[in-house]
């Protein structure tokens, strides 16, 4: 490629202004760098727009829903609104619900609590712990790792095919993994639960920071994402999607604005009216700035152009995949292979490197933060590392001294605000630790790999 094509590509566009993206820090061999954010898969920098956003507000803050004052009315459409620009930015169908959580883990919690008594849940062994722990342990089916999209939708197809009893049925899937970034074929697994009788719920909370996603178009029952993957602050969540199985459960919580109607009765006893719209399952005061901050978030991804970010990304994805591939000892990994389309997640592991210590030297050598361990996917990393899936570790713990082996590896996410030089940076850095190895002793301290003093 010549340096003119190569310098239009990188045109494509610019960063997103993110928080953050002036910051230094030390360094152990002295010295402050810019520091290059790499973990946007376990939170993602807020946007400066969404910032913006929330502190003009800010001053305008005010209780929802019960409040006669100016600033309470104000408030309250503004959380109100919040939820129809979520709605629009995932494509909701007229009759969905736009339920307010903490994350997508408080999301499907909400919605397994939600199951009709006899449901049946299929759930693959490749997903993040949100989305693999929430059911009941009675009613749970973990389908294996398939080795291509092919034969996850042939392996969904089989198990919803010999269910018994022949009841109702839920799917739970992932839109992109949280360790390789690889995109699931959701349309043609919501296809074939559809076909046997079942609903399915999207687990997008790697998808929707980093691709369109339309409820309508990818046929699913309901979507659940995290508000701090997504460019917004930590604290907020989205559940949307059909409202009925929800207003037939109980409230997730028990409390006010979950409450339509309280009565005493005369035994003594209370008799509670719930809502049946989304207040049903939002008991208390509202994260009303977490709200709004998501809103926000849709708003800037939609008007920045999916297209031209997804553009942008992929040529990132490009970059690393080829400079990692220049290092033989570097192993990719991978469930459906190279080809595989994929946001921006990779993970990694490197021979002879401890990957908690190859993860502590690039933050301490050259301030570029990634992510090791297992990524609260224990059972996939594991068997793509060649481990026994079913076996147990800690979530993001080292089990080796630096110079040992271990089974962890080690992720780089990025994604609307990375620059090009944090790509170059980091694999340079990747590049100069293989061949020069670490310019600092490291030592196990807390079941982390820390830079020795």
């Amino acid at each position: 490629m010549s340096v003119s094509t190569a310098a239009a590509d990188r045109s494509v566009c610019s960063p997103l202004p993110v928080l953050g993206c002036d910051v230094t820090v030390p360094l152990v061999t002295g010295g402050e760098v810019t520091y290059a954010a790499l973990d946007y898969a376990a939170s993602a920098p807020a946007l400066q727009r969404v910032w913006d956003d929330v502190a003009a507000y800010a001053p305008y803050y005010g209780s929802v829903h019960r409040g006669a004052g100016y600033l309470s009315q104000l408030s309250t459409d503004l959380f109100e609104k919040a939820r129809g620009t979520i709605a629009e930015f995932l494509d909701c169908r007229p009759e969905d619900q736009v339920i307010f959580t903490r994350s997508t883990t408080d999301s499907l919690n909400l919605l397994a609590g939600a199951l009709p008594a006899d449901c049946r849940v299929f759930v693959f062994e490749t997903e993040h712990h949100a989305a693999l722990l929430p059911w009941p342990e009675d009613r749970v089916t973990c389908l294996d790792a398939p080795r291509t999209p092919q034969e996850a939708v042939r392996t969904l197809e089989r198990a919803l095919a010999d269910r018994a009893p022949h009841g109702p049925a839920l799917v739970c899937v992932t839109g992109a993994s949280n360790v390789t970034g690889e995109l699931w074929p959701v349309r043609e697994l919501a296809a074939a639960a559809h076909a046997h009788g079942a609903r399915i719920v999207l687990d997008a909370a790697q998808l929707a920071p980093h691709h369109p996603v339309s409820v309508r178009e990818l046929d699913v029952d309901w979507v659940a994402f995290s508000g701090h993957k997504l460019y917004a602050p930590f604290g907020s969540g989205v559940l949307a999607g059909r409202a009925d199985w929800l207003r037939r459960a109980e409230p997730y919580l028990a409390g006010g604005g979950a409450s339509r109607k309280v009565t005493r009765l005369q035994d003594g006893a209370v008799r509670v009216d719930w809502h049946e719209s989304a207040a049903r399952h939002e008991a208390g005061s509202p994260n009303v700035i977490g709200a709004y901050s998501i809103a926000s978030a849709c708003t800037a991804l939609t008007q920045a152009g999916f297209d031209t970010l997804v553009a942008r990304e992929q040529q990132l994805i490009r970059r690393i995949r080829e400079g990692l591939a220049e290092v033989p000892e570097v192993r990719v990994l991978s469930l459906f292979g190279d080809d595989a389309p994929r946001v921006g997640v990779i993970s990694f592991v490197v021979e002879g490197w401890n990957s908690s210590h190859f993860a502590a030297a690039l933050s301490a050598e050259y301030g570029i933060g990634v992510r090791d361990g297992l990524f609260c996917a224990h059972p996939l990393v594991r068997l793509l590392l060649g481990g026994d899936p079913q076996s147990q570790g800690e979530c993001g713990a080292p089990e080796a001294a630096p110079g040992e082996t271990s089974l962890n590896a080690i992720r780089v996410s990025f994604g609307a605000g990375t620059p090009d030089e944090h790509i170059e940076r980091f694999l340079a850095a990747v590049r100069e630790l293989v061949d020069n190895g670490a310019k600092w002793e490291y030592r196990t301290e807390g079941g982390r790999c820390v830079p020795a003093v």
